[in-house]
């Protein structure tokens, strides 16, 4: 057993994932906190403050930050997503003393300079007009919100251009205060580390630290709908999805076996079918993305003004055929083998392995063993996979398009079509 386990100040816990084989480590704090805990009013709040506590604490300036990490070939960096904030760094080994220092500092000690507000903020604020440039991405911002309408799950992470460019220090100081609990952080390292060396340090990096005075995040309300828009573009950009599963669900592993067979490779139906045998597209593939209390499903697929109506049948049939009967056995084998030997691959890499932990304590409250994920891969059958097809497709479709989409079939034929039997064009 690799994987050790502690309860640190304001209930922060550490887990630790010692690699004996490797030379580095990567070490970072998972904040149980993401776009869904904001209020609207502050929308992009968690990702600004992800961006600016690289700026500057009591003892580092912005520019001592970035030369301390990479005067030992250290990669300092973070994210921001629906749920989770991270920050982490990757080094060799001698220096995860120097790392969690680093992580730490900025956790516990950022100063939020009004200048470097104001500087990152622009910043932001490219990357905001970057993402609405760029179609194949906005479109997902844009399937998020339809599927949760006015609801902070639906917001994106990113914010908007408004919210942002009023955004000001107290703000940032105020939710992290509110939100940054101990209870709320899990401190994971993967690498060639100690842990009780690692445990030392960490009680007096993160000393003072309170668990969360914060609410927890409202419950997500899918609803699902249409949303499409005329914009000058090559192609069309199509997403239909519908309510999916949480990391919780009986079906997690059965949604992910259909989500690989369909469309997760070159061999899946999607694949196949649209590309492979019509030309109707360069890139379709499928998707899910689960949360603590529910998820998504849903297709991308990029056509052209002529080839859409075409391709919705065809996607229709498609979800229609794995609903009505079992898959070939030899599908879900090799959908099985897929999905394993992406979980056993990621064990190779001490990011991976971080994250991997960190998540699984954030929405299990456990560590799940890999024989255990791989028994429950194992485990999926073709009536289940058809099974939880069934129940995608119970739920309401939500339906997303940017683009030349004025030959998309409108959203009630859409509905109409699937689980139908006919269908116009097959």
């Amino acid at each position: 057993m690799t994987m050790e386990q502690a309860t640190l100040p304001g209930g922060m816990q550490l887990i630790t994932d010692r690699m004996g084989s490797v030379e580095t480590v990567t070490l970072g704090v998972w904040v149980n906190v993401g776009a869904r805990n904001e209020m609207a009013e502050i929308n992009g709040v968690s990702h600004l403050l992800e961006h600016m506590a690289f700026k500057g604490t009591a003892r580092r300036s912005a520019l001592d930050i970035a030369v301390e990490i990479e005067n030992v070939g250290g990669h300092l960096n973070a994210y921001t997503s629906r749920e989770s904030t991270v920050y982490y760094a990757t080094v060799l080994k001698e220096n995860a003393d120097l790392a969690l220092d680093i992580v730490s500092d900025i956790l516990m000690h950022s100063t939020f300079a009004v200048d470097e507000l104001d500087r990152e903020r622009a910043v932001v604020l490219q990357e905001i007009g970057q993402a609405n440039d760029t179609p194949d991405d906005i479109i997902f911002d844009t399937f998020q919100e339809t599927a949760y309408p006015d609801q902070p799950l639906g917001r994106a992470i990113l914010g908007t251009s408004d919210i942002v460019s009023r955004m000001r220090c107290e703000t940032l100081k105020s939710y992290m205060d509110a939100q940054y609990g101990g209870d709320r952080m899990i401190l994971s390292a993967a690498g060639n580390l100690d842990h009780q060396s690692l445990a030392g340090l960490a009680e007096k990096a993160f000393a003072g630290i309170s668990p969360s005075q914060a609410a927890a995040p409202l419950r997500g309300r899918y609803t699902g709908g249409d949303n499409r828009k005329e914009r000058d573009l090559e192609q069309a950009h199509l997403v239909i999805g519908f309510e999916g599963v949480g990391y919780n669900d009986a079906d997690y592993y059965s949604l992910a076996v259909l989500s690989t067979a369909l469309g997760g490779g070159m061999s899946s139906r999607l694949f196949q079918e649209v590309r492979e045998k019509r030309g109707l597209v360069y890139s379709i593939y499928t998707f899910s993305s689960a949360y603590q209390d529910g998820g998504l499903f849903g297709l991308y697929a990029g056509t052209g003004a002529e080839e859409v109506a075409e391709l919705v049948t065809v996607v229709c049939d498609e979800l229609n055929r794995v609903a009505a009967s079992p898959m070939e056995d030899a599908e879900i084998i090799r959908s099985r083998a897929q999905i394993k030997a992406g979980v056993l691959m990621s064990l190779e890499n001490t990011s991976s392995r971080a994250e991997r932990v960190a998540r699984q304590l954030q929405v299990c409250g456990r560590i799940i063993p890999i024989e255990e994920i791989s028994q429950r891969i194992d485990a999926v059958s073709s009536e289940d996979v058809r099974r939880v097809a069934e129940r995608l497709l119970s739920s309401a479709p939500t339906i997303t398009a940017l683009g030349p989409v004025g030959g998309l079939p409108d959203y009630e034929m859409v509905k109409a079509w699937l689980r139908s039997e006919s269908r116009g064009l097959s």
